[in-house]
């Protein structure tokens, strides 16, 4: 077989200029009668700066050769492959694969064509995220680092998620969204400072906001539904309805007196609520733990009557008398009064807070949620021989006590807080009002006062008090026994004020 050699012939020497070959769409031509390959038709014109498609041929340590059409492979140093750090090239690409990648220089010092995979990615990333940012759509990357303060998202470009962002509530472990796939809003673009801020948390909310608007056109007061715990406050609970939260307010969550909903509740807790009311404007729901638990109220009605006798714990005292709970989430007030058969001036000094005190029940109105109760009038509890009650009476006599409703009010209206705190407050208040002036004896008299004259001319004498019975008879030895206490706490006496005697 003969060897065949392709010869360049100069163009200058040709007799006819070459023209191409019709229907090989120039890739071939005729030269002087010869129909030869047109090797500058298959190379692809461009300029350093523009950005190229080319097939991955091969993969070295730390760099990848593209063929792209040109004269000779292009060069992509591994420094050149990705805004990651450090990395394998057989990580980045594979080979055969088409990438596309911008001219660096089109012959460097050893006569190679650089390309860079990264800067092309980056151009084309910008142009997407200019976009997107005027749209309002968002873009999506992959989470190639956490940081201090947020995680790196790759889009082509290097973009920044803050924590604050990433989700609906705060992410504790920013770790679990390593290498995965997110959408993001773009919220800041800078382009000649590369930065770019993105918000995962506002395409959260934007696919939520129609959730949120179902979960409130299907609730409806009353309903008792189920939620998760999503965060705790000092006013109450926030819970998750699958998609909206509710809140419940401290004054809701137990039968009983909370000082912080952290003492019953934890974040996570799966817990049953009634639906209280729903602000369809605001789209806000407040919600209800109590409500689904057996109210402390009606097993008082169900399990005791006037006149039983228990034991209960004493929860505070106050200037008017001392609260007992019988059961838990059920106090009962002992009027100072209803402590002991002498007069008391203090609470104290009969019970302190966490004494166990034996009561009889005097009065049960659940309309109103009172109870009213006594130590005095427990079986057992007689008084000293000669002592006349000082509450005065039988059961069958109780008193009207005038105390306001504050006074027997419970952690069930909302909003009032401690209100047995609240009303000694008040009542020390009124009991300042009402000190009375100071006496006439200490006020100086006049240096020249004339004396009340008599019609003889003589200066007048008061009269001196007559002598009672019970004054002579002391007087006499007669008496054998003390002056007895005036009964204390009248029907008109103002709880914060001590009882006269």
């Amino acid at each position: 077989m003969p060897l065949v050699s392709a010869v360049a012939v100069p163009e200058s020497a040709t007799l006819t200029p070459p023209r191409p070959v019709e229907g090989s769409d120039g890739l071939l031509i005729e030269v002087d009668g010869k129909i030869v390959p047109n090797y500058d038709a298959t190379m692809v014109p461009f300029e350093e700066g523009d950005v190229v498609t080319g097939k991955v041929v091969r993969i070295d340590q730390d760099e990848v050769l593209v063929d792209i059409g040109y004269k000779s492979e292009g060069v992509i140093l591994s420094n050149e492959l990705s805004i990651r750090k450090s990395v394998d090239p057989a990580d980045e690409v594979e080979l055969g694969e088409e990438v596309d990648a911008l001219v660096l220089t089109k012959e460097d010092q050893d006569g190679r064509l650089l390309l860079s995979k990264k800067r092309a990615r980056f151009e084309k990333a910008w142009r997407r995220i200019e976009a997107a940012a005027e749209s309002g759509e968002p873009v999506e990357g992959t989470v190639i680092e956490v940081v201090k303060g947020g995680l790196i998202i790759d889009l082509g470009v290097r973009g920044f998620l803050p924590a604050s962002l990433v989700d609906i509530r705060r992410v504790q472990n920013l770790d679990e969204f390593l290498h995965q796939k997110i959408e993001c809003k773009v919220i800041e673009l800078n382009r000649s400072r590369n930065n770019v801020v993105l918000s995962r948390r506002a395409v959260l909310e934007e696919e939520r906001k129609e959730v949120r608007q179902q979960i409130l056109d299907r609730l409806q007061p009353g309903q008792v539904v189920e939620g998760a715990i999503s965060n705790i406050v000092d006013f109450g609970a926030f819970v998750d309805l699958d998609g909206i939260d509710g809140l419940i307010h401290i004054s809701e969550l137990s039968w009983s007196h909370v000082n912080h909903p952290s003492e019953i509740l934890s974040i996570g807790d799966t817990v049953p609520v009634k639906v209280l009311d729903i602000d369809r404007d605001r789209q806000r729901i407040s919600l209800g733990l109590k409500q689904t638990q057996e109210d402390p109220w009606q097993r008082v009605v169900d399990t005791y009557s006037l006149s039983d006798e228990l034991e209960g714990k004493v929860t505070k005292v106050v200037t008017f008398g001392a609260f007992v709970e019988i059961m838990d989430g059920v106090e009962g007030l002992v009027h100072i009064s209803e402590l002991a058969h002498h007069h008391v001036e203090n609470p104290r000094e009969v019970v302190e807070p966490g004494d166990t005190v034996k009561v009889k029940i005097l009065e049960i109105d659940s309309e109103r949620r009172r109870l009213s109760l006594s130590v005095k009038r427990v079986a057992g509890n007689e008084p000293p021989p000669g002592t006349v009650p000082s509450g005065g009476g039988d059961l069958g006599e109780v008193r009207d006590l005038g105390l306001s409703d504050d006074v027997f009010a419970g952690p069930e209206v909302s909003g009032l807080g401690d209100l047995r705190a609240t009303v000694e407050a008040q009542a020390a208040e009124r009991a300042a009002a009402e000190t009375p002036a100071p006496n006439a004896d200490d006020v100086p008299e006049p240096e020249s006062t004339p004396h009340e004259m008599t019609e003889a001319g003589e200066p007048a004498v008061a009269d001196e008090p007559a002598a009672t019975e019970e004054s002579a008879a002391t007087e006499d030895g007669a008496a054998e026994e003390a002056p007895v206490d005036q009964p204390a706490g009248d029907a008109g006496e103002d709880p914060g004020e001590p009882a006269a005697s």
